[in-house]
């Protein structure tokens, strides 16, 4: 199947959530930009990857920068990439806000190996990232084609689980598949994430979904060492059958039986 006008409807969208989301208080950019202090990355994510401090990171899909600079924040020095035209231009403005030292390039995913050179100690895939990828076996030979020998990998993600089911009941209802399949999950667009009430000129969005089995394997193949597969069972932005904690992340609801992982994170080395 030809993934590529899927992939550039997408990137149309992209372009036009960039803006609605630079200018939204779901990010609040402008509090990053106040803040020097503000690290908008989950505990976790910090804690797996250790210190980053004088390290080379690629952040892949990294969207308009803001966990790319929290990286820079941390001492890492960081590049990240991403195929919205839209958001590569805001992630360049908001490190000339921060005063941080940064690059963004702009690249289709598969086609990075021919617009940015090198390899990196790390390579980190943020949260939300994984279901826009149409061929996780060409994604990882990304992830390993710029990852230095004895670099490490990290990706933390909604699970797969997770992913099946219909976000907009409010009991858990399965909708999608769990393993990957080559044609997307095509959904009307309404709103975005950020903002459910925004209104855009793209018509559709398109995902793949992936099972955690085949996420692992790809990464084995391409001769990345596991080193830590975690699960867990909360979830990071809101969903109508979770439940929200006094800790603001989401899980299943109180009194609940049912127990089922909601996110989790690989570490791998090469």
């Amino acid at each position: 199947m030809d993934h590529q006008p899927f992939i550039d409807e997408n990137r149309a969208l992209w372009n036009e959530w960039t803006d609605v989301h630079v200018a939204g208080e779901f990010y609040d950019r402008d509090g990053f930009v106040r803040d020097p202090s503000d690290i908008r990355l989950r505990p976790e994510e910090i804690e797996e990857i250790g210190d980053v401090a004088g390290k080379s990171l690629l952040h892949l899909q990294c969207h308009f920068g803001l966990d790319t600079l929290s990286w820079a924040r941390l001492g890492a020095q960081v590049t990240g990439a991403d195929f919205s035209e839209r958001a590569v231009d805001e992630a360049r403005r908001l490190a000339t806000d921060c005063g941080l030292d940064a690059r963004f390039v702009l690249s289709d995913l598969y086609d990075l190996a021919e617009a940015l050179q090198g390899q990196f100690d790390i390579v980190y895939t943020s949260i939300g990232a994984l279901p826009w990828i149409p061929d996780l076996g060409r994604w990882a030979d990304v992830v390993a084609h710029f990852l230095k020998p004895g670099g490490t990998f990290y990706v933390m993600e909604g699970h797969p689980t997770f992913w099946i089911f219909d976000p907009e009941h409010d009991q858990p209802v399965a909708r999608y598949p769990y393993f990957h399949r080559d044609e997307p999950i095509s959904d009307k667009v309404e709103g975005s994430y950020a903002d459910r009430d925004a209104t855009f000129e793209t018509e559709y969005e398109h995902g793949w979904s992936f099972g955690l089995g085949e996420l692992v394997t790809v990464l084995i193949e391409r001769g990345l060492t596991i080193r830590s597969l975690r699960e867990y069972d909360f979830l990071v932005w809101p969903v109508d059958f979770l439940e929200e904690g006094d800790d603001g992340l989401w899980r299943m609801p109180s009194g609940s039986e049912a127990e089922i992982p909601l996110m989790f994170s690989i570490r791998a080395t090469r």
